[in-house]
């Protein structure tokens, strides 16, 4: 499944509420509930391919706490919803993707070692001439 069609499905199955945006007041009878939340629970996953249903679960961290989403900017609760849409296929889209391959280790390239080497002796030798001689007691 691409993720546009994963975040279709969740969209679809999600909780949607919506609640007043803050803003300047206005008269009472004036307010409007433009103000969109969606919130996804690991229930939400039932019917995705168990793999992916897994990922989404961990790199969403579903299994800590329901994902929590919400825009509040727009006047209009359709175009907040469409907010919230973007921002959701934008983190499924992430928690999709393939994790990152370990980190291999390199060696030293022989100028650093020797830049290393170089920069240790030199450190030596001052601390060398700090030192009381050796002949005076």
């Amino acid at each position: 499944m691409t993720p546009d069609e994963v975040a279709e499905w969740l969209t679809a199955r999600g909780e949607w509420s919506s609640s007043r945006s803050s803003g300047p007041g206005g008269q009472r009878r004036d307010h409007a509930e433009t103000r969109v939340h969606l919130t996804i629970r690991p229930e939400t996953l039932a019917g995705l391919p168990e793999p992916l249903a897994t990922r989404l679960t961990r790199r969403l961290g579903l299994d800590e706490r329901p994902l929590r989403l919400r825009a509040g900017t727009e006047r209009r609760r359709e175009d907040n919803r469409r907010l919230v849409e973007v921002r959701l296929r934008a983190r499924v889209a992430a928690a999709m993707e393939p994790p990152a391959p370990p980190r291999r280790p390199t060696r030293p390239t022989a100028g650093s070692a020797r830049r290393r080497v170089e920069a240790k002796r030199r450190r030596s030798a001052v601390k060398r001439t700090r030192r009381t001689p050796a002949g005076d007691d």
